[in-house]
């Protein structure tokens, strides 16, 4: 049986799920671009942790496939910070993802818990696909959209928010592409 999800009492973390007050700033800041956008769901918190796409399925009680996972890598000609949301039943190409977005002779690196933080301003297992610190290079795993809705984390692990894939695309601007490894 999917655990519960609840959403917030207000615009911070319910006192079931207390969080530091950093974490209650993400999520607000995911909140606040929400809003901003017009969407129509506000972050709702989950009873336990989904630092994973495992757990936040179970959580949801929805396919694995439709939590939307935001992996960060590292692109290592200037540094900057690559988003790769991606469907949580597969596992991202690192070729196919430094072949759309690194420069001839520049080369695409695994990101650190403290570079994830510092570009993006989300702990891993609680980055959102919007309101980075930093404005990421962003590519939308085509999988998505095999799913009318997909879930994505919104700044914390307990925080969670719906949306469609063509929402997702609209919100980041991004381009959608294959970036998976083949299905086994």
């Amino acid at each position: 049986m999917p655990r519960r999800y609840h959403p917030p009492m207000s615009d911070t973390l319910t006192p079931t799920n207390p969080a530091p007050a950093a974490a209650t700033t993400a999520v607000q800041r995911v909140t606040d671009a929400l809003a901003a956008l017009r969407h129509a769901h506000t972050p709702v918190m989950l009873d336990d942790a989904a630092r994973t796409a495992q757990q936040a399925a179970e959580a949801l009680g929805v396919a694995l496939g439709q939590i939307a996972k935001s992996i960060i890598f590292r692109r290592k000609g200037d540094d900057r910070s690559v988003l790769v949301v991606t469907s949580g039943d597969r596992r991202v190409d690192e070729k196919k993802v430094q072949a759309l977005v690194c420069p001839e002779g520049t080369r695409l690196g695994r990101a650190d818990a403290d570079f994830v933080k510092a570009r993006t301003g989300f702990s891993i297992g609680g980055v959102s696909p919007l309101a980075h610190a930093e404005p990421p290079v962003v590519l939308i795993d085509r999988e998505l959209f095999r799913f009318d809705r997909v879930w994505a984390a919104a700044g914390h692990p307990h925080a969670v928010f719906p949306l469609t894939p063509q929402e997702l695309e609209r919100y980041t601007g991004a381009p959608v592409a294959d970036v998976t490894q083949e299905a086994a």
